[in-house]
């Protein structure tokens, strides 16, 4: 692990000019006349600076020491809010509660304005997070993957009668300050199809998995990894020649196929079509996710049949099983590597 004067400490003096800059970038306005959701937004954007610069200091860090990159693939994460996680991480708690009193705001208002990401159901998630954020804490280059669920898991409520409701997660209501979209990061995965008469898998149709990426800190703030989260779409936004004619239905059809994959944590599974889809998610995001490892590898200089020695991958449960059969095929297929 690096010393602690690889960072300059994060001070008011620091932070201060930062959050006050973004107010009038994003808003116009001074800190005085914000309201509390423009602070808090302010306050992540500037926070999230900070982590992005010792992100990329850890990546270079690991480059250099040739590590061995842990993936941990779950459909399921529950990592808590981000602004409480990196202000505790960074240990910064007592500067940030000092700075908004100075402005007259209360920090404990503003955290709560986030909408905790519902992108896990319970233990399952929650072990997730804490390996990821305990990887971080040790110095090891551990990243996690998943998917980007529109809703996650639904709102539970209490009706009239005393009897469970559910309402969609509208975690992503407001604009998610913590995420990085990549929009250089994108795989197509594949779907139905034929097997040629050489054992060669073709498709019916394909889906596109768009990155987005989320910085981990550890305790400390030492180590940044990241949670890729995949969103789906379909290749093309719609079919304009079916628009024209006024199928405006069938015109959006695939792209609205291709949402569903990644709209929301654990669809109903009492039908076939719900079976189906939750089949789809989990062979989506182990695609996608084995797809970019083997991308960054060969990147690195890595042959592809040295990927034992540089990678090694957790299956969280058996939602991401799928990976197994799906390395070979890309192994094989894809990158021509003998079954030998």
């Amino acid at each position: 692990m690096p010393a602690q004067s690889e960072y300059n400490p994060v001070t008011n003096s620091r932070l201060a000019p930062r959050i006050r800059a973004r107010l009038v970038a994003l808003y116009g306005v001074g800190i005085r006349e914000a309201t509390e959701l423009q602070v808090y937004a302010a306050l992540s954007s500037a926070l999230r600076e900070e982590l992005m610069r010792r992100w990329r200091h850890t990546r270079r860090r690991h480059d250099r020491a040739g590590v061995r990159r842990v993936y941990y693939f779950s459909v399921e994460f529950l990592m808590g809010r981000n602004l409480n996680n990196t202000v505790t991480n960074l240990g910064i708690e007592e500067e940030v509660r000092a700075f908004l009193a100075d402005a007259g705001l209360d920090y404990d208002r503003l955290r709560v304005l986030e909408h905790d990401p519902a992108l896990g159901n319970g233990g399952l998630g929650r072990l997730a997070a804490c390996f990821l954020d305990s990887m971080a804490t040790i110095g090891l280059a551990g990243f996690g993957y998943g998917i980007r669920y529109d809703y996650g898991i639904f709102t539970q409520g209490v009706g009239e009668e005393g009897q469970q409701t559910e309402s969609p997660s509208e975690w992503l209501k407001y604009r998610n300050g913590w995420e990085i979209g990549r929009d250089d990061v994108r795989y197509t995965v594949p779907f139905g199809g034929r097997l040629s008469d050489g054992g060669r898998w073709i498709e019916d149709w394909r889906v596109v998995a768009q990155a987005y990426d989320t910085p981990i800190p550890g305790d400390g703030g030492e180590t940044v990894n990241y949670l890729r989260l995949w969103s789906a779409t379909a290749p093309e936004p719609f079919d304009l020649d079916l628009f024209n004619a006024g199928e405006f239905e069938r015109a959006v059809a695939a792209q609205v196929d291709a949402k569903n994959i990644s709209r929301v944590l654990y669809p109903d599974d009492s039908t076939e079509r719900g079976r189906e889809l939750r089949l789809r998610q989990q062979y989506f995001f182990v695609s996608a996710s084995l797809q970019d490892i083997i991308a960054s590898e060969i990147a690195l200089g890595h042959p592809v049949t040295d990927l034992d020695r540089h990678v090694a991958i957790q299956l969280n449960d058996t939602h991401p099983a799928l990976a197994v059969p799906e390395l070979m095929r890309l192994l094989l297929d894809e990158h021509g590597v003998e079954w030998e």
